[in-house]
């Protein structure tokens, strides 16, 4: 038997899909600490550094991720770093294990470059919020506070995404 793991994938966002992806939403109390879709795809428009992904769990889109990822950047900087700039799971597949599986595929992405030292990433703190889920999978608080968000980074190295996913 598939665990919720198994049948969680990351795909590129095609015309076929956009619209499925853009009609994901959190709960009402959620919409503080996330953009719309739609948003966040109009700002990947004119962001050379956004990697984005639908979230899928077996053939159904029910999440959205952006990295703002600077080794897309040319002239590549000396020292390009990535952060998680969007990440949401649609309210009907919240607490299941998607958003946890989710991002353990995109530290394997991140890693697999084998060119970052950390992962970043931000969060507005409150009740609902996505500070547990960070926290379980090994982000620790930077000390910052950027724009009311606390940022969090967590540290990689070659076997980051293995140690993840035996947990």
């Amino acid at each position: 038997m598939k665990s919720i793991a198994d049948k969680v994938t990351l795909r590129e966002i095609t015309a076929e899909t956009v619209r499925a992806v853009v009609k994901l939403s959190v709960t009402e109390h959620q919409n503080r600490f996330v953009a719309p879709n739609a948003e966040s795809l109009a700002q990947a428009l004119f962001a050379p550094e956004a990697w984005y992904r639908a979230i899928y769990l077996g053939e159904e889109a029910v999440g959205f991720i952006m990295l703002a990822d600077e080794s897309q950047l040319e002239p590549l900087p000396e020292s390009p770093e990535v952060s998680v700039w969007r990440f949401m799971v649609d309210v009907k597949h919240q607490r299941k294990g998607v958003g946890r599986a989710a991002m353990l595929l995109v530290i394997e992405h991140v890693v697999r470059k084998g060119i970052f030292e950390k992962l970043e990433l931000s969060y507005v703190p409150g009740e609902g919020g996505p500070e547990h889920l960070y926290q379980s999978m090994g982000f620790k608080p930077t000390g910052k506070i950027e724009e009311g968000e606390v940022v969090m980074e967590l540290l990689l190295s070659a076997n980051t995404g293995l140690t993840l996913l035996s947990r």
